[in-house]
């Protein structure tokens, strides 16, 4: 699957080509003359007894509409959309260093949850620890075409399943089979799957269909980003103290690396970073629904937004379309993501957005 930025890519540099091969002196009167800014460039002629050279591969790189970076599988399968624990028990949590797209909200109780998005990589041998799903994060993992993971949900997200017929797969129901208990943790933090067996079941209960994934824009992975405000660290707050997140950024890998609670998060099974090249903190208006502290979030309205990238932050706004993904945008245009994973920060409006973000320039 090529992105719109792959395409463009690609096509100018088939057009210098042709520019290239085409400017010698026989072109004087022919289509018009170059810029005089810009000098011919005589092209030389090889000699009669040289071997025609190869043709080039025309074959365009495939990358993936979530990453923007190149994929060996064609066409990519169905998203998943795996609900994450992200209870301090829960943690280091397996396989989320290893997901397109990462998301963090708020459940009940000041609590987060985290949606883990998987599509363009293959063999993420443990997931989890997979929990409960609430209305919204629903709507998340079904933005990206996804087939919702989980194990439970609240009486409103049941409904909701039910209703509509969803593609889902809940380990306390008829999916139970391709998730398994990890007698290392105590329940219900113990709860995984992978990658292949939600393949599999998938296939099974006549979910892995071809969907439309909506795609993000990409630019070019060495454009120096202007414009920005430097921004090497940033804190997120949401609630309760013992969810502190930070991000930190690392000029090697042109990440940010988040961090819990003062300490790098990593993930359980190969220790890697749990890292992003675009991180988006986004402000949405919660409700609180019940006694049991149950939330609604506006994933539609649209609302105040930062955009981390390359050790700069811009601000600007969340938008999102009937049927399409969260977009971040500026002056009313989307910003391009730089191809590598991003992450996708959902914070209360009140007291205030910018209350819930701290950033250092050092």
């Amino acid at each position: 699957m090529m992105n719109r930025n792959g395409s463009r890519l690609l096509g100018s540099i088939l057009m210098a080509s042709l520019l290239l091969t085409a400017c010698g002196p026989q072109d004087e009167g022919g289509g018009g003359a170059l810029p005089t800014s810009v000098p011919a460039i005589a092209t030389p002629q090889p000699a009669a007894s040289a071997e025609p050279s190869p043709a080039a591969d025309p074959s365009p790189v495939a990358l993936s509409g979530l990453t923007g970076l190149p994929v060996t599988e064609t066409p990519l399968p169905r998203p998943l959309a795996v609900m994450i624990n992200n209870a301090p028990p829960a943690r280091p949590q397996s396989g989320i260093s290893r997901a397109d797209i990462l998301y963090e909200v708020l459940a009940e109780g000041g609590i987060t949850r985290l949606v883990a998005i998987y599509q363009s990589q293959s063999g993420i041998g443990k997931i989890g620890p997979v929990r409960s799903i609430r209305p919204y994060l629903i709507d998340i993992g079904e933005s990206y075409g996804g087939i919702t993971v989980h194990a439970g949900g609240s009486p409103a997200a049941y409904a909701i399943l039910q209703s509509g017929k969803k593609n889902d797969m809940d380990e306390i129901g008829r999916a139970g089979a391709y998730f398994w208990r990890d007698k290392d943790r105590k329940a219900p933090h113990n709860l995984y799957t992978s990658e292949e067996k939600l393949r599999k079941g998938a296939e099974k209960l006549g979910y892995a269909g071809a969907v439309n994934v909506p795609d993000y824009t990409f630019t070019d992975p060495d454009y120096v980003p202007v414009g920005g405000v430097p921004a090497a660290g940033f804190n997120v707050h949401f609630l309760l103290k013992s969810y502190a997140v930070d991000y930190k950024y690392d000029a090697a890998s042109r990440t940010y690396a988040r961090w819990v609670n003062g300490k790098p998060h990593l993930d359980r099974e190969d220790g890697t970073p749990v890292a992003a090249a675009n991180v988006i903190v986004m402000g949405a208006d919660h409700t609180v629904l019940d006694s049991a502290g149950r939330l609604s979030v506006n994933l539609e309205l649209g609302g105040e937004a930062l955009l981390f990238q390359r050790g700069q932050v811009i601000r600007g706004r969340w938008a999102r379309k009937a049927g399409d993904i969260v977009r971040f945008v500026q002056d009313g245009k989307e910003a391009a993501m730089y191809p590598g994973i991003t992450h996708i920060l959902i914070v209360p409006n009140t007291p205030s957005f910018d209350s819930h973000v701290s950033i250092s320039v050092s």
